[in-house]
């Protein structure tokens, strides 16, 4: 199979979607690797990287969407990519359709079959494409609130785990899953006082065993939701309904109980923010206030380390690009339901019941 590994164009995203060795891997088993100059420069990873493991380098795009059976991306393509898109090619990347009913439309009428790495789950339930990247936004939401809590970027002036004689931050998660508990693990670990809010009580007894004493489990409800949202200095959205548009948690009117100046990292902003208020953001730009509260939701937050990111990420999916290009479509997804999961769009058809709920849209799942 003719595989493609096109440049990430989403502003301020350095990953990208292949390894050397994975290059090697693939040319091994009889496939043609393309890879578009300048792809893995924000990784660190050079085209002579890629050349001599087996990759052929291609100048445009263009000719990577024009040649490729399989396209292997890190992000959704963009509207300016969407032209290219042509039936019968698939496409294996984070989708997150139930954020964009423009790009789900898009991805229907190209007639391509849409692989989205976040609703691939494996026999334990377990969405492991979507761990490792959960895995550093997760640790990254508390770097970057420590940071916009401080006064130069308009938050309260809090240092998060405090000092002798005065109180550390209160840090809210909303979600036990991933991102929570890894997030969790760094702001207790700076001192913070953490309290997790989650509606899985097993998970909730499961994170109580194994957080250090300064982490606070508590079951997820309207009420103690805004109880704990006037206590807090940070806030974290990790909330995910794989495949669907995240619930909002925090409405409106919630903020008006928040202390002025505290901080929201809404790392759900993929799936639509569990924040009322929350609207995409950028690296570059990251943050916005309203009503005195600091919002920060950068839709790829593993983007700005993409050295780690991208080794992350790649570990995890060539496993099933290997299967996709060895068997082809229909023979994979049979073979291995967790890829199965992953189709959400197929030849105009939409396959996974959340994204078709979302809009209000028929499911048709595959035979």
């Amino acid at each position: 199979m003719l595989i493609g590994v096109p440049k990430e164009i989403k502003t301020d995203e350095y990953r990208v979607a292949m390894i050397p060795v994975g290059v090697e891997e693939l040319t091994r088993a009889g496939h043609r690797v393309l890879i578009q100059a300048g792809a893995g420069q924000g990784s660190g990873i050079s085209d002579q990287q890629y050349a001599d493991n087996g990759a052929e380098i291609v100048a445009s795009a263009e000719e990577i969407w024009k040649r490729a059976d399989l396209i292997v991306k890190v992000k959704e393509p963009l509207p300016n990519e969407w032209p290219m898109l042509r039936p019968g090619q698939i496409v294996f990347t984070y989708f997150h359709f139930a954020a964009d009913e423009k790009l789900t439309r898009a991805v229907m009428q190209s007639g391509i079959t849409a692989i989205a790495y976040e609703t691939i789950r494996d026999a334990r339930g377990q969405l492991p494409l979507l761990t490792p990247m959960s895995e550093v936004a997760g640790r990254m939401s508390i770097q970057e609130g420590a940071k916009y809590l401080e006064k130069p970027f308009e938050g309260r002036g809090i240092l998060l785990g405090g000092v002798p004689g005065v109180l550390p931050a209160h840090v809210l998660i909303l979600g036990g899953g991933v991102v929570g508990a890894n997030a969790a693990k760094v702001a207790a670990g700076l001192g913070a006082n953490v309290t997790i809010l989650d509606v899985n009580l097993d998970r909730l007894r499961y994170l109580d065993d194994v957080m250090p004493r300064n982490v606070t489990t508590l079951f997820s409800d309207r009420h103690n939701i805004v109880d704990n949202l006037a206590l807090a200095d940070l806030v974290i959205g990790a909330v995910l309904i794989p495949g669907a548009k995240a619930p909002y948690l925090v409405r409106r009117d919630d903020l008006k109980r928040m202390k002025p100046g505290a901080v929201i990292i809404d790392v759900a902003i993929d799936q639509g923010g569990c924040v009322e208020t929350s609207r995409p953001t950028t690296h570059s730009n990251p943050t916005y206030k309203v009503d005195e509260i600091i919002h920060y939701c950068v839709t790829n937050m593993p983007g700005a380390v993409g050295r780690t990111s991208t080794y992350a990420l790649c570990n995890v999916t060539l496993p099933y690009v290997l299967q996709l290009a060895g068997k082809g479509l229909t023979k994979a997804v049979k073979d291995n339901l967790a890829l199965r999961h992953g189709v959400n769009i197929h030849e105009g058809r939409i396959t996974n019941q959340a994204v078709a709920d979302t809009f209000g849209l028929p499911c048709d799942p595959l035979p």
